[in-house]
């Protein structure tokens, strides 16, 4: 079933975390095994990349904690190493590390460099976005990461029940557009001609760490806007050429935007107000983060519609 969720802050910032929780928690029922989140913070001239080295289960293993210990220290010596100056690498869990640094290279060999370490898997990476993602409700996630401490200004989530994959954080939402900055996708449905699309893609060069279609939506959007396209006209597009039926939120380092297929069977609830714009599978999760009466409608069939900053 799942739920996807979206909000984007009209002036300054505010506390993205806090409310993106709040939204996602409310959908707890849409599906509790794994919770994610993509998170944009105010830019900063530094690189963030969010990236895991293990899986929950992993941590089972006796020698789990050298290993990891061994695999750190090699993510940090090919930083160094590709050209990037590092400020700093924080663990966030047991097994999901968060690097700041700067670099002035292109972002696919690096993601491939530190991707080559035995269990590592680079979860976003650009100036802005922070995709955070594990196994457990939306609650359970944010305290685990203490994202309700984090300000910025706009974000999408996902909560998932997973029908077709495993329980693990490679099939958890959002995904980032490897290998391009600020961009990532969460999204309601099934795509028909995923594998049509992946080949297309992997002959480009691309890679997946997934068998989700979602990741194949991000990438395919961000490499129509590499070749020129606006974030607009490359989601009409992607009505298009994407077969299935789907609801999907996309977010850039200064845009939020959401498509519905032509037969629009996926659910998405929108509200517009004054000072924030908030979607969501649900009306109850929008109602989370907004305490007044508001109105709220269902976008149309085959429709697209972007906010910018």
């Amino acid at each position: 079933m799942c739920g996807i969720a979206g909000i984007i802050y009209k002036r300054g910032t505010g506390p993205i975390g806090r409310d993106m929780a709040r939204m996602l928690q409310a959908m707890k029922h849409r599906g509790p095994d794994s919770t994610g989140y993509a998170l944009y913070g105010e830019p900063g001239e530094e690189l963030v990349m969010r990236f895991k080295l293990a899986d929950p289960v992993d941590t089972r293993d006796f020698s789990f904690s050298e290993r990891l210990a061994r695999s750190v220290r090699e993510v940090e010596s090919r930083l160094a190493k590709i050209g990037a100056t590092i400020d700093r690498i924080d663990g966030e869990s047991e097994y999901a590390y968060r690097a700041m640094f700067r670099y002035d290279g292109e972002l696919k060999p690096l993601a491939d460099y530190v991707e080559d370490v035995p269990g590592a898997e680079v979860l976003s990476l650009g100036h802005s976005l922070e995709i955070v993602k594990d196994l457990g409700d939306a609650a359970t996630v944010s305290e685990q990461y203490r994202l309700d401490g984090f300000a910025g200004t706009h974000a999408i989530g996902h909560v998932r029940m997973a029908t077709e994959s495993d329980v693990d954080i490679a099939g958890a939402h959002p995904y980032w557009a490897y290998p391009f900055s600020d961009i990532a996708v969460v999204h309601n449905g099934q795509l028909t001609n995923y594998h049509q699309w992946r080949r297309r893609l992997e002959r480009l060069g691309h890679r997946f760490q997934s068998e989700c279609d979602s990741e194949i939506i991000a990438v395919y959007l961000a490499q129509a806007m590499a070749d020129g396209a606006s974030l607009e006209t490359a989601m009409k597009q992607s009505l298009a050429d994407l077969d299935g039926v789907f609801t999907y939120l996309v977010v850039t380092g200064t845009a939020l935007g959401m498509a519905k297929d032509e037969m629009a069977a996926k659910p998405l609830v929108l509200y517009q107000g004054e000072d924030i714009v908030a979607l969501a599978s649900e009306e109850g999760a929008i109602r989370a983060v907004v305490d007044r009466e508001i109105d709220t409608y269902d976008p149309y069939e085959g429709e697209v519609m972007v906010w910018s900053r």
